[in-house]
């Protein structure tokens, strides 16, 4: 039977708070340094007066879920102290196409030099909000919740983690330091999963929770002699699935994982699984497309 446990426990907190500014400058200012280089912004720096002012909208080209303004805020106010970047529709809402989602007024050289760093990541976490969502749909009426995984671009994680957040997903572990997940490869070369179990439980603090990655039935239920918190059950299909939650109930956390696509997502969580992780919703979520507007 599936575990009757509160599924607001199982991962963390669904928080729409952004990440801190102290996390996403350098993200931003890194892109920023990438894109002006040395040299700066030739064409507009060549055009635009130095003290001339303009006003744009940052657009909705398509519909979906908007994500990463605050990361577009910087971008123009690293650029122009002085900026103005009114927030016309928060994160995590759902807009259609040709929907204003913000609005800046600055200097007009900070303007277009800041616009593709600001769209670029608008785009990009609007794209997994919008793509979390859609799994978030195929699932509800069950008590699955869609988890992220470390499948991230490197250096953006932060960002896309709380794109997930956005579109209603929860995340998974940020980093190897956040748990311990015992994968195939751990278990091949410790020899056993109880080696594995055994050497992880000695180390880990007492705050610090195991979850064992499996393959097979015979393998979950020598993961379940042991003393752990959660079981991977990787790459199996529906029925296995639904069989190895069974043979848990509810001992133990059950995550799916392992070629979950939109095609699959709603059969998986009607197996009464807790979380299914899913590596598609950031790695190949498709960018949402928005523009900048001139008034």
């Amino acid at each position: 039977m599936p575990s009757d446990r509160s599924p607001r426990c199982r991962a963390l907190p669904n928080s729409l708070t952004a990440p801190h500014r102290l996390l996403v400058e350098p993200l931003v200012r890194a892109a920023l340094l990438e894109d002006i280089g040395h040299g700066g912004d030739l064409t507009s720096d060549a055009i635009l007066p130095i003290d001339l002012r303009a006003q744009g909208s940052i657009v909705s080209r398509a519909q979906g879920v908007v994500c990463g303004l605050d990361a577009a805020r910087l971008a123009f106010e690293l650029l122009d102290p002085s900026a103005e970047f009114h927030v016309l529709r928060t994160d995590g809402s759902s807009v259609d196409a040709g929907t204003a989602v913000a609005r800046i007024r600055c200097s007009a050289r900070a303007l277009l030099t800041g616009e593709r760093t600001a769209l670029n990541l608008v785009c990009r976490l609007s794209g997994i909000a919008t793509a979390t969502r859609r799994l978030v749909d195929l699932a509800a009426g069950t008590h699955a919740q869609i988890v992220c995984t470390r499948k991230t671009t490197p250096g953006l994680r932060v960002l896309e983690k709380y794109a997930v957040r956005c579109g209603g997903g929860f995340n998974h572990r940020f980093g190897l330091d956040d748990a311990v997940l015992i994968k195939d490869n751990h278990i091949a070369i410790a020899g056993s999963i109880q080696s594995a179990v055994e050497a992880a439980r000695a180390r880990a603090g007492h705050m610090i929770k195991i979850e064992v990655e499996v393959d097979t039935p015979d393998q979950l239920l020598q993961a379940l002699a042991l003393p752990i918190d959660a079981v991977l059950l990787d790459n199996m299909d529906t029925e296995t699935l639904r069989a190895c939650v069974q043979t848990v109930a509810g001992r133990v956390v059950t995550e799916a994982s392992g070629s979950i696509s939109p095609e699959r997502v709603a059969a998986v969580a009607r197996t009464g699984v807790d979380l299914i992780s899913s590596g598609w919703i950031t790695h190949s979520a498709p960018a949402m497309d928005f523009g900048l507007d001139i008034a």
